[in-house]
């Protein structure tokens, strides 16, 4: 279409932002008084840092106060916090729907021109008689043009990351959270029980993970019914490909004596928990037993360290220990567990929170982690495979649960012996 003068002034009458109050809010995943909590700790913040407003952009941020999980689609999404409420920023393509599902009121921002969501974001806080001074970003998830962007939206105001602070907030879960996470570690269980009965030779990983994905999403939808069903997923592998954690599934037909990974994933509004175990299709040899014997003997010390007052990079000095007395620690592939909460697998990570050698944070009640040991044996070696096992631990006032059901090695997980 060709872009006459008269059109192109009708174009720039309309509208950059609108309010979008259509339909009625949502029952939301938690209850107003918990999103007050926290957005109650995210005010105690501002407040240390002398704040007049936070931008959130993340996932994870924006998800963890306000309920709305964004789709950028190459777009920009903000929740704005200042002393007295919070405002979602979204796109129009969104219509009303991110107002339907999130805690707090909502600005929607056109594509009529290219800066309206900066334009959004001025308009957030002259609504509410802020002036921009000194404003909160979350640096760990916020590209560098982005932050310009911002920057150049108020002038003169300093940009101050929250994203360590908030990440720390986070750590600690309410009982509402955890609720939601046993209902994920209970699904994911569900996923597993549903994997082990699909396990052939001759079947590929991709059907495999597809029976999985499916048995959870149907119990998140019977669990979580006033939410959206979005993102569960299932990493099932099989020989060669249990090699990495994260590898997808593939069209590998398996076979016997197959050593197998099961990776349930079912995500519930946004809360991501897991369940992991190494299987084998057949009687695994002599070398992957001892292998996989190994692993278990470290997972199962894991779960025992996790207690009140244990450091997180003392417990990872202990297993190396383990695996250093069998000549593996060259095999071990990442750390052995970490924080759970709003996190996927393409956004989110409470990185203060992890089981390695470099991160003191002792742990405390409140916290949810996981112990997964896993070392990686490669092609042509005696034993050759992925070895990996995955527990969800809460940690209480003085002792653990184990929230994790599905049982794990070998006495347990050889298919068809």
């Amino acid at each position: 279409m060709t872009i006459t003068t008269d059109n192109a002034s009708s174009i720039a009458e309309l509208e950059r932002l609108k309010v979008l109050h259509n339909g009625t809010k949502g029952k939301l995943t938690f209850s107003d008084a918990e999103f007050e909590r926290r957005l109650g700790g995210l005010r105690q913040i501002m407040a240390a840092k002398d704040l007049d407003a936070v931008i959130l952009t993340s996932y994870h941020g924006i998800k963890y106060y306000s309920d709305f999980l964004y789709t950028t689609f190459g777009r920009n999404y903000a929740l704005v916090v200042t002393a007295n409420d919070s405002v979602t920023v979204t796109a129009n393509i969104d219509a009303g729907m991110p107002w339907r599902t999130s805690y707090g009121e909502n600005i929607v921002y056109t594509d009529w021109r290219r800066d309206n969501f900066y334009f959004g974001l001025q308009e957030a806080l002259r609504q509410r008689g802020v002036k921009a001074n000194r404003l909160g970003v979350e640096d760990d998830f916020l590209p560098g043009l982005t932050r310009e962007k911002i920057a150049a939206a108020f002038p003169g105001a300093e940009l101050l990351d929250v994203s360590q602070d908030a990440m720390r907030q986070r750590m600690f879960k309410s009982a509402e959270e955890i609720e939601v996470i046993k209902h994920g570690a209970r699904i994911g269980d569900l996923g597993g029980e549903a994997i082990r009965a699909a396990i052939r030779e001759g079947v590929t990983e991709y059907e495999v993970a597809l029976i999985g994905t499916e048995a959870m999403v149907h119990e998140i939808a019977r669990t979580f019914p006033d939410r959206e069903v979005r993102d569960t997923w299932v990493w099932f592998q099989s020989g060669i490909n249990t090699d990495g954690a994260h590898n997808w599934a593939t069209t590998r037909k398996l076979q016997q004596g197959d050593i197998l990974s099961l990776n349930c994933f079912p995500m519930t509004s946004g809360y991501y928990t897991a369940l992991e175990r190494t299987l084998f299709l057949g009687q695994p040899d002599e070398r992957s037993l001892e292998l996989w014997n190994i692993n278990v003997e470290v997972h199962k010390r894991g779960l025992e360290l996790i207690k009140p007052g244990a450091v997180c990079k003392d417990i990872a000095a202990e297993l190396n220990e383990i695996y250093i007395s069998h000549g593996l620690l060259a095999n071990r592939t990442f750390g052995y567990g970490h924080s759970f909460g709003v996190l996927s697998h393409y956004y989110g990570r409470e990185a203060g929170l992890e089981l390695r050698e470099d991160i003191d944070t002792v742990l405390e009640p409140g916290m949810v982690v996981s112990m997964e040991p896993m070392i990686t044996v490669l092609d042509g070696q005696p034993g050759a495979g992925g070895y990996r096992e995955h527990d969800i631990l809460v940690v209480g006032e003085d002792s653990v649960e184990n929230i994790t059901k599905f049982p794990f090695g070998p006495e347990h997980n050889i298919i068809g012996a």
